[in-house]
């Protein structure tokens, strides 16, 4: 039969009809089937049957013109045509013939969407750092008599960051994806994934989306977030919980941080299929915080959820730094508090800037302003100790002035407390501690690739045995330190003599053996090692040691030091106010000089008020007076 037939449309009244292929021809103008003309090379059956192909009631299926996708929706097609051809090249690798049955005709499991792996990677990841912020609350509460009002003010800040970041939006993980394919300048070359898993979705450039939505959660949110707002809700709520505090007992394992994806995977189980990432690589920290980034941390939460901060407890802060350097609060305390209320310096507050004194600094350096000002250790104070002995208890006051014997009592309680403090963790104790702090916090969850009986027994066999030879190495150093200084100065007495055989140590030719940091010998009264002990030490420290001052004006009160710069900053002080520094910098766990630093800021501080005091009460009233003034 002809292609095209002479006759009239019923429809549209067109003389031109096309062959349909179906045995029925079709208006070329309207598409109109033409009833009274059918193709004669058919089945006589067929062609008759009113349920057949050729039956009127049969009509053409128009296919409707696709809509243009959306920008939003066009990366979820794209990856579900990759995902689609990604099922049938797995079942085809590897064995060279085709499917029996075509790829997509069905398969033992569901297959995944794209929004089903973003939704549990998402899901996850914010569960498990709320678990983990939970656990340290926990054990703030439990372990460290912290208020249980933490409990109550961690909810809300975790719940507005989640909202500021905006990680539960609908286009979060689109947004995420689009921000991937942009990174890369020039033509983007599309790239098929490859490996085992090739069904998961994956970006233009071949990335999986399962690693850039987790790189994007950890960046929006790290882990460290969490100890962020488990010491931001103890700022909140005034406690004298310091960062240093949570390092310390994050680092000892005593907070859950390290090893908590053991007891995250407990609470939230294993991961599914649409979250192929293990439990320690989604939870597990690499490495610890930095003092200052938990801080600025912790007030960056604080100013995007709008939280507006109190400063720190000072009274608190304060009372526990004199209580570690065995100083009288009842003398201190009182005058560093009127200090405070007087300045109010902006550094007691949390800031988000990451060069930024911490704030115990602050707090440290009003307390060694105060200690200044009442003990008049503005230089010479020191050397006093060298013209009287050791003991203190045999030096006479009547040879000195109250406050002079004041302050040697205080420069002596200061050197002893800078040689006994040492920050230490637990775990550093003895071997026993060490080896059951690995198990737990830096080996946690590790388990041998197989089972090996064996090697299990021998395991506890050399526990045992180390357990045995540990007692009886216990009694025979008992033993022995009783009649050594080594020993002694463990058990609590110090006579000069060094703390551990690796210590710096002078030897003299009478028998004396002087520790470096101490003061003076009552053996053999050497003014001069102690002197030059001291410079050594200011040395390493880029401090310069001044001599003190002969001829003091009445008035020079209160001395303020400046530091040089000769290449690096060179800081030249008295030998009293180092002492007074170097213990409390070794407090508040940080160096001398950002010490000092503080220091030098709040007193810059204090000069600017009082410049600002005197420029008011030296102002004169103006002339023009009402007519009250007037007539007086």
């Amino acid at each position: 039969m002809t292609d095209k037939i002479r006759r009239c449309c019923d429809v549209c009244s067109h003389h031109s009809f096309d062959d349909g292929g179906d045995g029925f021809f079709y208006c070329a103008r309207c598409g109109s089937q033409a009833n009274d003309i059918i193709d004669t090379g058919v089945d006589e059956d067929e062609l008759f049957n009113p349920e057949g192909m050729y039956s009127a009631s049969q009509r053409r299926q128009y296919s409707h013109v696709p809509q243009p996708e959306p920008l939003s929706q066009v990366k979820l097609s794209q990856l579900e045509i990759l995902k689609t051809q990604d099922d049938y090249d797995e079942h085809n690798e590897d064995d060279g013939v085709g499917p029996a049955v075509p790829s997509d005709f069905g398969s033992s499991q569901s297959s995944l969407t794209y929004s089903d792996y973003y939704s549990e990677i998402r899901l996850r990841y914010v569960k498990g750092v709320q678990v983990m912020i939970q656990m340290q609350c926990k054990a703030l509460v439990e372990k460290f008599n912290v208020s249980p009002l933490i409990v109550g003010l961690v909810g809300p800040i975790w719940l507005r960051l989640l909202v500021h970041e905006k990680i539960m939006c609908d286009e979060w993980a689109d947004n995420v994806i689009h921000e991937s394919e942009s990174q890369t300048q020039g033509e983007i070359e599309l790239s098929q994934p490859t490996g085992s898993n090739k069904t998961e979705p994956h970006n233009l450039l071949g990335k999986r989306a399962v690693t850039i939505w987790h790189k994007s959660l950890s960046s929006m949110i790290p882990l460290p977030c969490s100890l962020a707002v488990s010491f931001l809700v103890c700022h909140v709520a005034r406690e004298a919980v310091l960062p240093t505090d949570i390092l310390k007992w994050t680092l000892e394992g005593k907070l859950p941080y390290f090893a908590a994806f053991l007891e995250i995977e407990k609470q939230l189980g294993p991961p599914s299929r649409s979250c192929p990432i293990s439990t320690s690589r989604m939870f597990r920290p690499i490495k610890t915080i930095t003092m200052q980034k938990l801080e600025s941390l912790a007030a960056s939460i604080a100013r995007k959820i709008g939280l507006e901060l109190p400063s720190v407890n000072f009274h608190a802060i304060a009372s526990r730094y004199l209580k570690h350097l065995s100083l009288p609060l009842e003398k201190i305390l009182p005058q560093a508090c009127q200090v405070y209320q007087w300045s109010m310096p902006p550094e007691l507050y949390l800031s988000d800037k990451k060069l930024s004194l911490p704030s115990h600094v602050c707090v440290m350096s009003i307390l060694i302003v105060t200690m200044r000002i009442l003990y008049d250790l503005n230089g010479g104070k020191w050397e006093l100790i060298s013209a009287h002995s050791s003991n203190l208890a045999s030096a006479d006051e009547d040879d000195m002035n109250r406050s002079n014997f004041d302050a040697l009592k205080l420069l002596k309680t200061l050197e002893e407390k800078y040689n006994e403090l040492n920050d230490t963790y637990d775990f550093s104790e003895d071997l026993q501690s060490y080896l059951l702090y690995c198990k737990d916090v830096v080996f946690a969850g590790l388990e041998p690739a197989y089972d090996d009986h064996e090697e299990e027994r021998i395991i506890e066999d050399l526990w045992d045995f180390y357990q045995s030879h540990k007692a009886g190495k216990a009694s025979e150093d008992g033993k022995t330190d009783s009649h050594t200084c080594y020993g002694s100065y463990h058990t609590g007495s110090r006579h000069g003599c060094s703390s551990t055989p690796k210590e710096s140590e002078n030897f003299r030719d009478d028998g004396c053996k002087c520790k470096m940091s101490e003061v003076n010998c009552s053996q053999c009264g050497s003014e001069e090692t102690a002197l030059r002990q001291l410079k050594a030490n200011m040395k390493d420290n880029r401090f310069v040691y001044i001599r003190p001052r002969k001829n003091v004006k009445k008035k020079d009160g209160y001395i303020r030091y400046a530091r040089k710069k000769d290449g690096a900053f060179i800081y030249g002080v008295h030998a009293d106010y180092y002492i007074l520094l170097r213990s409390c910098a070794k407090v508040a766990q940080v160096d001398v000089r950002t010490m000092h630093v503080g220091v030098l800021t709040f007193e810059r501080r204090l000069e600017m008020l009082e410049r600002r005091i005197d420029f008011c009460l030296c102002k004169r009233l103006p002339d023009d007076f009402c007519e009250f003034c007037g007539n007086e």
